[in-house]
């Protein structure tokens, strides 16, 4: 397929919405409306007793408190992925970590967007001093390795369940 045109029609902070013209190889053509984001990180950080999330409010889904891995926009100008989930770990849990892992890249919801996560595995960690943005509004969450099927049970998230699941399969 080709992409043939596009036409931006929003643009937020968070994201951006255009609607692009796709021709396909059998010559027909399809518009598709696509919400434009520049892509984020999720840190499965954990020790040997804990696996450290966080809980926030979720506006856009009507969540007092969503439990989640920690986890940022790419929104720093020339800022690499790694180096992002280096700063929200430290940001949002007041950890750092000496070895970093790149698990997985997804796609959060393909049919409409075209965000891509980057999911890592942060370990070896160490306390160090914090502070939240002030518009946020974490609660640090260490959650029991050996309770890792209540934290799935209790996680609506996405990016939250692949990690928790991918750890899951790597501690057994």
């Amino acid at each position: 397929m080709e992409r043939i045109g596009s036409k931006t029609v929003h643009e937020g902070p968070v994201a951006s919405v255009r609607i692009d013209r796709f021709r396909y190889a059998d010559g027909t053509e399809a518009e598709r409306e696509v919400v434009a984001h520049p892509g984020a990180v999720a840190v499965i950080a954990h020790d040997d007793v804990h696996v450290y999330l966080v809980r926030q409010p979720r506006e856009a889904v009507g969540e007092e408190a969503t439990l989640e891995l920690p986890a940022g926009k790419l929104d720093v100008p020339g800022e690499a992925p790694v180096e992002c989930a280096r700063r929200e770990l430290a940001e949002e849990v007041g950890l750092a970590a000496g070895r970093w892992t790149e698990l997985k890249r997804f796609y959060t919801s393909p049919g409409f967007a075209d965000e891509q996560v980057t999911l890592y595995l942060a370990t070896g960690l160490r306390w160090v001093e914090h502070r939240s943005e002030p518009e946020e509004r974490i609660e640090v969450a260490p959650w029991p390795l050996d309770d890792l099927d209540g934290a799935i049970a209790e996680c609506d998230d996405a990016k939250s369940l692949i990690g928790l699941l991918m750890l899951r399969e790597m501690l057994r």
